[in-house]
């Protein structure tokens, strides 16, 4: 009878594995959320399934995140939303961080006019005021329909009663050991005296109480009263600059979206401060009227085209984009077709040409790169889109004492000193100055995509520097290359940021010989493990949902 019933139970378990592969190729209609890690995406998941819509979702996920998933998970950093509601009206908010109001200009040079690059990097000078929870409170008033409390109480209960840690989070945690300890006074539960191993138990005692006045207080619970005098009491002790009054002042932003076209498929993504929107839409140009859907998938031809086409992009980004409340950016010039036709006219297909030939421009005017994406698509229709980061794995290596939560070290992605490269090899110029109070320039680029009219893909992905050309060749891939969601982005992935002048590319991407024949034209490379880490949704010709998670990560989809 015994082993009947053990039979039964084996023959269940696979009936319930076809299945659920079976259902994973066809597709999925209910709902479908891809993130970074597991709980993440079954806390949102769960949210759809008890009747709330996207928004709620999102709401749900980036504060799971925020305890599953600390290298980039956050309420000390901010993102970029990027939504399309079922009735076709689309929009952004900006919850990107800002300056505190006593950041100067020259903060991180020396008497000599030389960068001290530590002080951007780590401890509490490298921070910037947070946005998550003010963006997620917005994002809650003016679309959420479940009760907030109860969005809130699924990472609530993780940050108290604890969870099993991957691998690679085990792997990751003790990387930064020594860090968390030179920069951190007291003991906090991100460091284990004999080191982490996988399936070990974190428990956020100081997080799980923060998260609590948050879901009591939304805002107030994280700018003001205990949470925000804890967070003033760290800056004072680590020599920072925050001020009650930076708290109290900080808000996220709704903005218009990014709007371009690549095939009769309409983009829709992040704008400034974000310069990925703009980028992504000239990139995209740039493919279009190169034809490299003609070339074969990382062939010589394609992998030298879309070098020279994304160089030239990230040569405009250093001088055109900055915080719009600060900058004059001419968006609207920068993705015109009149001013594309003159950037990529000078590409030839048999020619390299050399970062220091390529300028910006003329335009007449009177990101370890430790970022995390997700993607939500609900059974209304509704599309969300949201990368939010602390920047650096840790951001700035500072948890606030009895607040539990990570400090970003955003400080970074202001240029420092115009013409010096940050922590991604970005290199930065006037419009990306420090000022106090404004929003450094990001790289970050939420996506959703349109195809007649219908929704079609939401993407995104983290990576620093890297995202734009990520999200950039994965729309290439489904959409030139007929790729399945999974297939472009499983795909090997590669990188020109104009400078350095080299190729950054995955390895195994290529053969030796097309190698060889790029480097007799000219093109220098830097071989790396990982580019990138794409969660996209993707609607498939049944009006279905299929979910890309990368495998590079703990990245998982659910769809039901």
């Amino acid at each position: 009878m015994k082993l009947k019933f053990q039979l039964f139970l084996l023959f269940s378990c696979l009936f319930f594995i076809h299945c659920s592969n079976k259902d994973s190729k066809e597709g999925y209609k209910n709902g479908m959320v891809v993130s970074a890690n597991s709980l993440a995406s079954q806390i949102g998941i769960d949210i759809l399934k008890n009747g709330g819509n996207a928004f709620d979702a999102a709401i749900g996920v980036q504060f799971a995140l925020s305890v599953v998933y600390p290298s980039a998970g956050n309420i000390g950093g901010g993102g970029f939303v990027v939504y399309r509601l079922n009735d076709g009206s689309v929009g952004s908010l900006d919850f990107r961080e800002k300056a505190p109001s006593k950041a100067t200009r020259n903060m991180y040079l020396n008497d000599n006019n030389e960068v001290y690059i530590e002080k951007s990097k780590f401890g509490h000078l490298a921070s910037g005021i947070p946005g998550s929870v003010d963006g997620m409170v917005k994002l809650h008033e003016k679309f959420g329909s479940l009760d907030w409390k109860k969005l809130l109480e699924p990472s609530i209960k993780l940050s108290k009663n604890g969870f099993k840690l991957t691998k690679n989070q085990a792997i990751s945690l003790n990387s930064v050991k020594e860090s968390f300890l030179k920069l951190n006074d007291s003991s906090i539960s991100l460091i284990n005296k004999n080191d982490w191993k996988e399936n070990d138990l974190l428990v956020q005692n100081n997080l799980y109480k923060t998260l609590e006045r948050i879901k009591n207080d939304k805002r107030a619970g994280f700018y003001s009263g205990e949470t925000a005098q804890l967070l003033l009491n760290e800056m004072n002790q680590g020599n920072g600059i925050f001020t009650l009054e930076d708290l109290d002042n900080y808000n996220s932003i709704w903005r218009e979206p990014i709007i371009g076209n690549y095939k009769n498929h309409k983009i829709i993504s992040m704008g400034p401060p974000s310069s990925g929107g703009i980028a992504l839409v000239q990139m995209l140009d740039g493919a279009d009227k190169l034809n490299v859907y003609k070339y074969e998938h990382n062939s010589k031809d394609y992998i030298h085209l879309i070098s020279e086409i994304e160089s030239r992009v990230y040569a405009d980004r250093v001088t055109y984009l900055g915080d719009p409340d600060f900058f004059e950016v001419p968006s609207n010039i920068l993705i015109s077709d009149q001013y594309l036709q003159n950037k990529f006219s000078t590409i030839d297909l048999n020619i390299k040409t050399p970062s220091s030939e390529i300028k910006e421009g003329q335009i007449t005017m009177n990101e370890t790169e430790e970022t995390t994406h997700f993607s939500i698509v609900d059974k209304f229709g509704n599309a969300v889109s949201i990368t939010t980061t602390i920047n650096g794995s840790y951001g700035s290596k500072v948890v606030v004492d009895g607040a539990g939560f990570l400090l970003n070290n955003e400080m970074d992605d202001f240029s420092i000193k115009p013409g010096f490269p940050n922590m991604f090899g970005l290199t930065g110029g006037e419009a990306n100055a420090i000022e106090g109070n404004k929003r450094m320039l990001s790289s970050m680029t939420p996506t959703i995509i349109e195809k007649e009219n219908e929704l079609f893909m939401v993407l995104g992905t983290p990576g620093g520097s890297t995202i734009i050309t990520s999200v950039f060749q994965t729309i290439l891939n489904v959409i030139d290359f007929n790729m399945n969601i999974q297939e472009a982005v499983d795909s090997k992935k590669f990188h020109h940021q104009w400078s350095p002048d080299v190729i950054v590319i995955e390895k195994n991407t290529i053969k030796n010989d097309i190698k060889e024949d790029l480097i007799n034209m000219g093109h220098k490379f830097n071989e790396r493990s990982s580019i990138g880490r794409m969660d996209c949704i993707l609607v498939n010709e049944s009006s279905k949902l299929e979910g890309g998670a990368d495998k590079r990560g703990d990245d998982i989809a659910i769809g039901f």
